[in-house]
């Protein structure tokens, strides 16, 4: 069996291409019922966040490219360009892959721990949809397991680093203090959340939350002392923040150039600062042409991140020498259920050949003929059936004057001597 990961992620493509290739909560059932119901694909988990979609997958052989295609057919994608931006692991490359993702290795901001809470939601998803048995059970377990190890034993998250963090430090570094910037938050989910956390601690003069559902905004507002508002009345309210923050779940923008051209209008252009964390995004990139509105997507807090990964590096390492020692774990559980395999079908095998030979001989005991020579055939036939094998493999080992495998047979065969 063959574990490949493919994926794409904010190093390998933009965000307009990830953009394409990111799942919906619909298309992400729909696309894991189809890998499910392949006879293809054994086990299947998408990983699908605003920095990165990837597609796990267990198959009988290496066919990288029969997921490459299935990718690129689900979203309508030509698959060339797909290829062309995208990485692909196998086997021990794969789960060691996973364990780094697990633990904020691969992520924009290092060490980051949103990205473990999703990993673990693709595969509660996938498991409701039939795509997780004993093999990746066994992988995702582990790398749940690898990741709260490393979390305890390292100081990968030390400290406040996400994209939430990249956003309030972006904001804090162009306004310098917050405390007299008006917020608007748009969104009411787990990144949202880290963002007024973070925001929060800056004392801003208000912060205003925007959400399609109320009351789960009315949730997230009580904890940070903040208004609501729906997304219907965004455009009569955009004029009145400073500062834009959004991350929602939606498939479309939910703010384009003309709401923002009228809010600074209203505002009489004094500057807005809108950051878009979002895939796909919230707010139109013809925004950012606007004299008075400077937006930053989630491509652009790279900068951000960058200056706090120095402190991070040395956790790092030590992270990485974790998830090396439990992916050789792994690698090994995979190698015992192998043994098991060849176990089972040797000692098959050995009952066959016993079967046979025994029914013959009591079949020639019945029929009259010696015990005695019933016996000694019955020895010599099943020495000869048992030794066949191991006989021609030292054969072939010496014509070939293989040393190593000679040796290796010997001791196998427990004729080493002194």
């Amino acid at each position: 069996m063959t574990i490949i990961a493919l994926g794409i992620n904010h190093k390998t493509a933009s965000v307009e291409l990830r953009e394409k290739v990111a799942f919906s909560p619909e298309q992400l059932s729909d696309a894991l019922t189809q890998l499910a119901q392949s006879e293809l694909f054994k086990e299947s988990v998408i990983v699908s966040t605003c920095n990165r979609t990837e597609v796990y997958c267990s198959l009988e052989s290496e066919n990288s490219q029969a997921l490459l295609s299935w990718l690129a057919s689900f979203h309508k994608i030509d698959e060339a360009q797909l290829s062309d931006n995208i990485y692909i692991h196998h086997n021990n490359d794969a789960i060691n892959h996973l364990m780094r993702v697990a633990c904020g290795l691969d992520s924009l901001v290092l060490g980051e721990p949103q990205i473990l809470g999703q990993i673990k939601q693709a595969y509660n998803s996938a498991k409701h949809h039939n795509g997780i048995r004993p093999t990746f059970e066994r992988l995702f377990q582990k790398t749940f397991s690898v990741a709260k190890q490393v979390r305890t034993e390292t100081e990968i998250g030390a400290s406040a680093v996400s994209v939430a963090y990249a956003a309030v430090n972006l904001a804090k570094h162009i306004y310098g203090q917050l405390d007299k910037t008006r917020v608007l938050l748009i969104g009411a989910g787990e990144t949202i959340e880290l963002v007024a956390k973070h925001l929060y601690q800056h004392h801003p003069k208000s912060i205003t939350v925007a959400n399609r559902t109320i009351e789960r905004a009315q949730g997230l507002a009580e904890d940070i002392e903040g208004e609501v508002i729906s997304l219907a009345q965004l455009p009569n309210e955009l004029h009145k923040s400073d500062i834009v923050i959004s991350s929602t779940a939606s498939t479309l923008p939910i703010i384009g150039k003309g709401v923002v051209e009228q809010a600074l209008k209203k505002r009489r252009h004094k500057p807005m600062l809108l950051i878009d964390i979002a895939v796909p995004r919230d707010i139109e990139s013809q925004v950012g042409e606007l004299d008075a509105a400077y937006l930053y997507s989630v491509d652009d807090l790279q900068t951000i991140v960058s200056e706090n990964m120095a402190s991070r590096e040395q956790a790092a390492r030590q992270a990485q020498n974790i998830i090396e020692e439990k992916t050789r774990e792994f690698i090994q559980w995979q190698r015992s259920l192998q043994s098991v395999d060849v176990i089972r079908e040797y000692r098959k095998n050995a009952q066959d050949v016993k079967n046979e030979l025994v029914e013959k001989a009591l079949n020639q005991l019945q029929s009259g003929k010696s015990s005695e020579k019933v016996l000694l055939e019955l020895a010599n036939k099943l020495t000869n059936r048992l030794t066949h094998a191991p006989t021609r493999a030292i054969q072939e080992a010496a014509k070939q004057g293989d040393i190593e495998q000679l040796a290796q047979l010997k001791h196998t065969l427990g004729i080493e001597q002194e």
